[in-house]
């Protein structure tokens, strides 16, 4: 029987560095970034569908074609009659380091909440559900709770919901409320999947096995902690946090991405039933790839190649 994997956000126009001054256009986002590495990644039992709002303009249908085109269901978008996507450009720092510029102010994704229909629609027949910090920071407080109390319904209903808390202070008005409103999230979470060099600086985390436990005790059945490269952590509901062994390092040509890959190619083993441990060395493996490439999207090929 199929198996379906919905991740729902924001998904943007991406302008990449291409040297000489020149820009590459691209689509990204770091919901639909997960989306295209399990997609890559999990095997034909399983459907994974894109879940946003886009509007009526050329770059609209163009991302949906795109989409289509890399076997990402978009029968789960909508589309905004006045509203368009989001842009972001990327700027690189010695070592593939990146920072973003972002208009997406009035962007179509904004609105990915305001139908509590639309959502129950867009959750229906899912077997996981992927969201992010992002996908929270993007809507008004009573988008928030509409999309919480959907994740929450899926929960009870033996759906899987996952989690990046993904800490983006800039897209928040304090930085009290985005702790307020990741927490509030993650408490209807299978599975969280956290950084811990944000979690340190937003929460005050002294450890990746902090993280761990705080999210363990918010209900999640399954925590695994990201650690910049360094040694990751994982935590299963009524467990003690175990240390995974560590992972090889590469020097990166751009960062873009890195966590989104790995999320991909981490929930695509354990889906699949891998195991903790082989599952996280099989999303380190996917991002060390895509940190050698620019661009948040490497194309799909590729990965096997």
């Amino acid at each position: 029987m199929m198996q379906r994997f919905v991740a729902l956000g924001e998904c943007m126009i991406e302008l990449s560095q291409a040297g000489n001054g020149l820009l590459r256009q691209g689509f990204a986002g770091d919901t639909l970034n997960t989306a295209w590495y399990a997609r890559a990644l999990l095997p034909d039992a399983w459907a994974v569908d894109y879940a946003t709002v886009l509007g009526h303009d050329p770059a609209s249908d163009q991302m949906l074609a795109e989409l289509a085109a890399a076997g990402i269901g978009t029968e789960r978008i909508a589309r905004h009659p006045t509203r368009v996507p989001g842009l972001y450009l990327i700027s690189l720092s010695e070592g593939g380091e990146r920072s973003f510029t972002y208009w997406r102010d009035t962007s179509a994704a904004r609105t990915l909440a305001d139908d509590a229909g639309w959502l129950a629609q867009v959750c229906d027949g899912a077997d996981a559900i992927y969201v992010s910090g992002i996908t929270y920071a993007i809507l008004l407080p009573e988008g928030r709770a509409r999309l919480r109390a959907r994740l929450a319904a899926a929960r009870q209903n033996g759906q899987r919901v996952i989690f990046d808390p993904n800490l983006r202070p800039r897209l928040w008005a304090d930085t009290a409320t985005m702790c307020h409103e990741i927490t509030a999230a993650a408490a209807v979470a299978d599975i969280v999947l956290p950084s811990h060099d944000d979690e340190a600086q937003h929460f005050g985390d002294a450890s990746p096995r902090e993280t761990a436990l705080r999210y363990r005790d918010l209900g999640a059945a399954e925590v695994l902690v990201k650690n910049g490269g360094g040694p990751m952590v994982s935590c299963l509901a009524g467990h003690d946090p175990a240390d995974l062994p560590p992972l090889p390092r590469v020097d990166p040509v751009d960062t873009t991405g890195a966590g989104d890959s790995f999320n991909g190619g981490y929930l695509a083993a354990r889906l699949c039933g891998m195991p903790i441990p082989e599952a996280a060395q099989r999303g380190h493996a996917v991002a060390m790839r895509v940190v050698g490439h620019r661009g948040a999207l490497m194309p799909m090929a590729a990965l096997s190649a």
